[in-house]
C-alpha cells in the first residue's frame, strides 16, 4: 500500500505566500493556479467557433473586472448579482466580483424578469452581469442597481471592457461569505444560502479526497446551469482548482452536445439523471439496430467487463467498447459523475460496464453541495455514496429499517439563511447538526442510501412510510416510454386521511406504436399501464400503485430537470 493521496497537500507549498488561514479563498485558490498552470486553457466556448482563454488571460480579465467593481464602490460585504447563459464571462464575472472582496448571487437564468427582481432585491446586490436576452428589461427597471453590465458584445456596457485604477482592494477572508445561492425548491419569501469561501473551497478539495483524483490536463463540460450549487462548485471550482480547462455548454441540445464533447475532448462529464438516461438511450438503441445477434453479444460483454471491472480492479470496457463509445462522442471521457437526483442502479452498472467510472454523489445547496461520493474503487450502485472526509452524518429518528432524517456536521456546511435568523436555527439541531431533510440509512462502511424526502413521504392506512422516490428508480428502465414520472399520495378517505398512491405519467412525446406511427390514447393507457403493473410485482405490498394518471402536459421542471412537485 501507497501513501494515502491528500489532494489539497499541495497547498502547503503556498501557505504563507499566497494565503494565510487554514483554505485560502476561491481568489487566492484561482492565483495559486494561475501560478502553476497560467498557460493552459481555461475557459472555452463554442460560438460555433471555438474561443478559450487561458488561465493568464482570465486572470488579467478578472483582475479588470475587480478594479472596476472597486471604482464603482463596491467593497467586502457588499452583493453582485450575476444571471446568465453558461460562457466564460459569466466566469469572469463571478470571479471578479470575488476578487473585489465582495459576495457573488448566482441567479437562476431561467427565472421570469419578476422573479429575477425579487431576487436582486431580497439579496440586497448593487450591481448585475446579465445576458443578452434580459438586459433590455434591467435597463429600463434597474430598480435599487447602481449600474448593468452585458455580458454579451455590443449591447451596453460589456464585460471585457472594464477597468478601473490601481486600488487597495480589502480583501475577504475564508469565513467570508463567497456566494448567496437561491435554492430551486424556492417558494414564497426566497432563502439565500449564505455559503463561505471555506465552505466552498473545503467541499471541493474534500470532495476530491474520496479518491476522485483529478488532473490538470481534464477536461470539464458545463452544460448544468452553472448558477446551481452543483455545476458551479464540481464543475467549475473543481476546475480552477487543479488548472483543467472547462467548456461550457450553452444548450441542453443533444446534437450540439455530442459535437461539444468529441471537440472539446472532454473528460469529465457531469449531469443529472436525465442527461444519463438519454445518452444510454442513445447507446442502446445502437446495439439494438444492429440485430438480436449483436446485441445479445454486446449484452454479454457489458456483463463480463463489469464483473472483471469489480472483481478485479481492470477497466477493460473502454478497448472492448470503444466503437460505441466514440459513435456516442463519449470516448475521451474518463469520469462520469450524477447528482440533482436519484439514478437508477442499473443504469450507474451499464456506464461502469461500458468501461467509463461513474460516479454517483449526494449534497445539497446548503452544504456547498457535495457531502457524498461514490469512491470509483469502491462503488456501490444503490448508494449515493460515502460520506467525505471530514463529515459527520448520522440519521435522526431511524425507524425499523434503520430509515431516518440524514443530519450533517462538515467544514461545507452554510453558514445560514440571508437575513432569515430564524429559518436558519429551524435546520439545525440543538447540537449543530443541519437536517437535509432527506430520509435515508448508513451502512457499516458509512456509505449512505436515500430512500426520499420527508416531506413527500406517504402514509398509508397500515402505518407504512412510503417513499416516492424510491418507486420512481423502478421506473427508469423505461425511459424510452415515459418521459416523466411523479409519484404522490392522494387520499383515499378524506375523513379517515387515508392515502393511496398514485402515479402521474407523461409519455414519451416521440414514442410510435408498431405501426410506426403515434400510439391512440387507448394504445398508450394498454402499455403504461402494463409497465405500472410489471412495476407493482416488484413492489412491496404497502408499495403498490393503486391508481394511474396520463398527462397530456409534461410536468413542470426546475432548471436541474426536477420535477416541481409543489405545482402539479
Amino acid at each position: 500500500m501507497g501513501e494515502k493521496f491528500i489532494p489539497w497537500a499541495f497547498l502547503e507549498e503556498f501557505r504563507g505566500r499566497y494565503f494565510q488561514g487554514q483554505w485560502p479563498t476561491l481568489a487566492e485558490l484561482f492565483r495559486i493556479t494561475v501560478s502553476r498552470y497560467g498557460d493552459r486553457n481555461c475557459f472555452t466556448v463554442f460560438e460555433p467557433d471555438r474561443i478559450t482563454l487561458s488561465y493568464n488571460e482570465t486572470l488579467k480579465a478578472v483582475e479588470a473586472v475587480a478594479r472596476w467593481l472597486h471604482s464603482k464602490g463596491i467593497r467586502k460585504g457588499d452583493n453582485v448579482a450575476v444571471s446568465g447563459k453558461n460562457s466564460p464571462e459569466w466566469g469572469v464575472a463571478y470571479l471578479g466580483v470575488l476578487f473585489a472582496g465582495a459576495t457573488v448571487v448566482p441567479i437562476d437564468y431561467g427565472l421570469k424578469n419578476e422573479e429575477t427582481d425579487l431576487l436582486i432585491r431580497t439579496a440586497k446586490a448593487k450591481i448585475l452581469f446579465i445576458d443578452e436576452e434580459k438586459h433590455p428589461h434591467f435597463k429600463q427597471n434597474p430598480g435599487n442597481l447602481i449600474d448593468l453590465v452585458s455580458l454579451k458584445k455590443d449591447l451596453g456596457t460589456y464585460i471585457y471592457t472594464l477597468d478601473g485604477p490601481d486600488a487597495s482592494i480589502d480583501a475577504a477572508g475564508e469565513s467570508d461569505l463567497a456566494a448567496i445561492l437561491f435554492t430551486s425548491g424556492t417558494t414564497g419569501t426566497p432563502k439565500g444560502v449564505m455559503l463561505t469561501h471555506q465552505n466552498l473551497v473545503s467541499d471541493c478539495f474534500l470532495g476530491q479526497g474520496t479518491p476522485l483524483i483529478l488532473y490538470h490536463t481534464d477536461v470539464f463540460y458545463a452544460i448544468l446551469p452553472i448558477h446551481h450549487a452543483y455545476c458551479m462548485l464540481a464543475v467549475f471550482i473543481e476546475t480552477i482548482s487543479v488548472g483543467a480547462e472547462v467548456v461550457f455548454g450553452k444548450r441542453m441540445i443533444s446534437s450540439v452536445m455530442l459535437k461539444e464533447l468529441k471537440e472539446g475532448k472532454v473528460t469529465m462529464l457531469l449531469g443529472v439523471p436525465l442527461l444519463f438516461y438519454k445518452l444510454l438511450a442513445g447507446i442502446t438503441r445502437g446495439i439494438k439496430a444492429k440485430g438480436p445477434v449483436v446485441h445479445g453479444i454486446m449484452s454479454f460483454l457489458m456483463v463480463v467487463s463489469g464483473l472483471i471491472k469489480k472483481i478485479f480492479k481492470v477497466n477493460p470496457g473502454k478497448k472492448i467498447f470503444g466503437a460505441v463509445l466514440d459513435k456516442a462522442s463519449l470516448s475521451t471521457i474518463r469520469i462520469c459523475i450524477c447528482g440533482g437526483g436519484p439514478l437508477a442502479p442499473s443504469v450507474f452498472r451499464k456506464f461502469n460496464q461500458l468501461g467509463i467510472d461513474f460516479v454517483q454523489g449526494y449534497g445539497l445547496t446548503e452544504t456547498s453541495p457535495i457531502i457524498n461520493l461514490n469512491p470509483i474503487e469502491h462503488y456501490k450502485e444503490t448508494s449515493v455514496g460515502k460520506t467525505l472526509p471530514q463529515v459527520d452524518m448520522k440519521i435522526l429518528n431511524a425507524d425499523e429499517r434503520g430509515v431516518g432524517e440524514v443530519i450533517v456536521k462538515g467544514p461545507m456546511v452554510m453558514k445560514g439563511y440571508f437575513e432569515m435568523p430564524e429559518e436558519t436555527a429551524a435546520v439545525f439541531t440543538s447540537d449543530g447538526y443541519f437536517k437535509t431533510g432527506d430520509l435515508g440509512y448508513l451502512d457499516s462502511e458509512n456509505y449512505l442510501y436515500l430512500t426520499g424526502r420527508a416531506k413527500n413521504t406517504i402514509v398509508t392506512e397500515g402505518g407504512k412510510n412510503v417513499y416516492p422516490e424510491e418507486i420512481e428508480n423502478e421506473f427508469q428502465l423505461f425511459f424510452d416510454t415515459i418521459e416523466q414520472i411523479m409519484i404522490r399520495g392522494y387520499l383515499i378517505d378524506e375523513k379517515m386521511k387515508v392515502e393511496g398512491i398514485e402515479a402521474l405519467v407523461y409519455p414519451n412525446p416521440e414514442l410510435t406504436s408498431e405501426a410506426g406511427t403515434a400510439p391512440s390514447a387507448e394504445e398508450l393507457k394498454v402499455k403504461i399501464e402494463g409497465i405500472v403493473s410489471q412495476i407493482n410485482q416488484r413492489l412491496h405490498s404497502y408499495q403498490k400503485i393503486n391508481r394511474t394518471v396520463i398527462l397530456t402536459e409534461p410536468m413542470e421542471m426546475t432548471t436541474t430537470k426536477k420535477i416541481k412537485r409543489n405545482v402539479v
